[in-house]
């Protein structure tokens, strides 16, 4: 692709940071780590990291996405702390109360460490959603992608964050994040 679009694709990530941050969020907290990569080591990184983890958890996917975060011009990276409760005792994780909830064990060894709080969760959703938003009316390719979050932490790139979700970003003649095929 040329780096003219290139450009503009990572331009396009920019205003979708804008609309996360700005996204509704419970109480009006904004417990979010917003990032966007467009670096070709850092995508190369990210990657091969996801690679690694398909091949560790048994899960195919995550190499098949591999392969669209090596086309991809940029990688929104979207996480919340969600170990952090919204004190609102809701019982939503689980637990009866927030402070029950800070107590509990932290689950490891998966990608993500629970038990989680539900309204982090919701937000994260919602910030998601609002980002992928801003890049379908802009007309940017994108997916959102438990494998590309999952990977993003473990590699490093959001440190305040238990969980996280990515978006993986191009502008070819055809998504190849749906149909999953070569790029011409």
């Amino acid at each position: 692709m040329g780096s003219q679009l290139k450009d503009q694709v990572i331009q396009a990530a920019g205003l979708m940071c804008v609309s996360a941050r700005t996204a509704p969020k419970t109480r009006g907290l904004d417990d979010l780590e917003i990032l966007v990569i467009s670096d070709e080591g850092d995508l190369r990184r990210l990657a091969d990291e996801m690679e690694r983890m398909g091949s560790e958890l048994g899960l195919a996917f995550f190499q098949r996405d591999a392969e669209n975060v090596r086309q991809s011009d940029a990688v929104l990276l979207i996480g919340v702390k969600s170990s952090k409760p919204k004190e609102l005792n809701c019982g939503g994780c689980g637990y009866p109360t927030c402070e029950e909830f800070r107590k509990a064990r932290r689950m490891s060894g998966k990608p993500y460490h629970g038990p989680s709080c539900a309204f982090q969760l919701i937000d994260l959703g919602i910030a998601a959603g609002s980002a992928v938003k801003t890049a379908s009316l802009l007309n940017i390719d994108n997916r959102i992608m438990y494998s590309v979050g999952a990977a993003a932490l473990r590699v490093g790139f959001l440190r305040e964050s238990d969980i996280a979700l990515g978006v993986p970003l191009s502008a070819y003649g055809k998504s190849i994040y749906f149909d999953r095929r070569p790029r011409a």
